[in-house]
């Protein structure tokens, strides 16, 4: 006898598996019918088998496990029938003001602005702006009294071209008067770049610089011997501090000051912003002092550069004696800094690599250092061409006449570059084209002395355009704003726009000129600014080194000792 089994007996001894549920009367009717709706005539074998396939699917139920690699074959069926000749092409539109097209845009402007005689004598009214509270006045105080007996020496050393340098020499000052140190004066260090050897008292007048700072720092020339028999008479035996960069005047008290009780002799190098912008009234003060009364160039320089400014005051006398002084950035160190692209094809991509390998060694060609020269000109990082300098002259209203001072180095592929903005203003001097080749022989081979002599050429300008950042233009814009009165005098071009205005092809030359006009005006409400935190005393002099001239107080922010 057999176990009894619940389930219907099929005619054998093993169990049998449970009957499968009952179908939908739909698909049992479909199945009945030989004419059904699922059988119809009229269809290919292709699709009677893929109905099949997916009837077989849905009675199993396995249809949602089977559809995605369904749906991708028969997407990847469809896309075979197509043919992809007819598939648009899609071409990357360059942004605006990534691509240097000045040249074709000063072709198209040439015959309108060649024809524009609608400006003024814009070098006489280009300055209308004035400060609100009245205009300032230099006020650095000198003490008068004596000095307490020193902590010990200082020697930095100055880096960098020469403004980088003067910041250097600056704060130096102003630490050594802190920390009631003598300073012993600055040495230059050479530079691969600049390759210049010059010592301080071949740029500055030396005993000036040390009479000027008589009662407030002592400056001498050298170390005394007792104490650098110490060291065996070599510089890099003395203990040599390695500040950070911007480090407060606080930390040379606690840091510093310990070390020179200690040793009577210490070295800080490299020095260049070794300080930071926001100190107290003394320190400022100091720095002040430094800056615009003590630092004062030597004979030579001051002798040339002078004859240069009456040289061109002369020549300009139809208007006024007033000059415009530029500052153009477009040497080929500059030009192969920047990472930008011209127009001089494959021969400036070989002349830049080159000159990026000289200079910096493979600071440009490190693994995973991505250069992208239209995001640079976009962000208006590019140094300004030539071309481009007399072009925005031009919209800002200044006629061909204009005498213009040109401060540079040598241009990189002058000939072609320099003709159109000749072109636009013939009257264009260099210091080469003013001084003889006699006058200029002592410093020829001295880029820190020739930019010296720019410097004071360019500081005497009734207008002085910047055209890139740097050191040099603002020493001067500082330099500018303590002489005529806390105005600055100085244009200061907005890139970012002008990489648009350039790299617009459909811009006609009125269009142009109004957008120029008001970066202009834009330029001479800026010409007064204060400082403000973690600005440069050496850009904004005011009010630490200044005082309004309409104060019956007589508040001195600079004289603090």
């Amino acid at each position: 006898m057999h176990p009894y089994n619940r389930l219907p007996s099929s005619g054998h001894n093993s169990p049998s598996p449970p009957t499968s549920p009952l179908r939908s009367p739909r698909f049992r009717h479909g199945r009945s019918k030989a004419g059904g709706r699922f059988n119809q005539p009229g269809r290919t074998l292709i699709q009677r088998i893929v109905w099949n396939l997916l009837s077989v699917l849905i009675r199993r139920q396995g249809f949602f496990l089977f559809a995605p690699l369904l749906y991708i074959s028969g997407m990847l069926l469809y896309m075979g029938s197509v043919s992809f000749e007819v598939v648009p092409v899609i071409s990357r539109r360059l942004a605006p003001g990534s691509v240097y097209r000045s040249p074709q845009l000063y072709a198209k402007l040439r015959p309108e602005m060649d024809a524009d005689n609608s400006s003024a004598d814009a070098i006489s009214t280009v300055w209308k702006h004035s400060y609100r509270s009245g205009e300032w006045r230099p006020c650095v105080n000198k003490s008068s009294g004596g000095l307490a007996e020193s902590n010990g020496y200082i020697y930095i050393e100055a880096n960098g071209g020469l403004n980088q340098q003067r910041t250097s020499i600056c704060n130096a000052v102003a630490v050594a008067g802190y920390l009631n140190a003598t300073l012993v004066i600055p040495n230059f260090h050479f530079h691969s770049i600049w390759r210049d050897p010059s010592k301080f008292r071949d740029i500055y007048d030396e005993d000036h610089f040390i009479s000027m700072l008589e009662n407030d720092v002592r400056v001498v020339n050298k170390i005394p011997e007792y104490l650098m028999e110490r060291f065996d008479h070599n510089m890099t035996n003395v203990y040599n501090f390695r500040i950070k960069a911007w480090s407060p005047i606080v930390y040379y008290k606690e840091a510093v000051l310990p070390k020179l009780l200690e040793e009577k002799v210490i070295r800080i190098s490299p020095f260049a912003n070794r300080l930071s912008f926001d100190s107290p009234p003394a320190v400022q003060r100091l720095r002040c002092l430094a800056n615009y009364e003590a630092l004062k160039f030597s004979s030579p320089i001051l002798s040339l550069g002078e004859a240069l400014v009456a040289r061109m005051k002369e020549r300009s006398t139809n208007y006024g004696g007033k000059y415009i002084s530029v500052h153009l950035r477009f040497e080929e160190d500059m030009v192969a800094f920047s990472c930008c692209v011209f127009d001089g094809g494959e021969q400036e991509n070989e002349d830049m690599k080159a000159a990026r390998e000289r200079g910096w060694r493979g600071k440009f060609t490190k693994p995973g250092r991505v250069i992208r020269p239209g995001a640079i000109r976009i962000n208006g990082k590019c140094p300004l061409t030539p071309l481009e300098v007399g072009l925005m002259l031009r919209g800002m209203g200044f006629d061909k006449n204009t005498f213009i001072y040109l401060a540079s180095g040598k241009i990189y592929n002058a000939e072609k570059t320099m003709a159109p903005l000749l072109e636009m203003f013939p009257n264009l001097q260099t210091k080469e084209m003013l001084a003889s080749d006699e006058e200029l022989a002592p410093f020829k081979n001295y880029s820190s002395r020739m930019a010296a002599i720019d410097y004071t050429v360019c500081l005497h300008s009734e207008v002085f355009v910047t055209t890139q950042g740097g050191n040099f233009p603002h020493f001067l814009i500082g330099h500018r704003r303590y002489l005529y009165g806390g105005h600055s005098k100085t244009i200061r071009p907005d890139k970012r726009k002008l990489a648009l205005l350039f790299d617009n092809p459909k811009i006609g030359w009125k269009t142009f000129k109004r957008h120029l006009l008001g970066m202009r005006t834009h330029s001479d409400s800026k010409g007064f600014e204060l400082k403000r935190p973690n600005d440069s005393i050496y850009s904004f002099p005011c009010p630490d080194c200044m005082c309004r001239t309409n104060k019956t107080e007589g508040s001195r922010a600079a004289s603090a000792t």
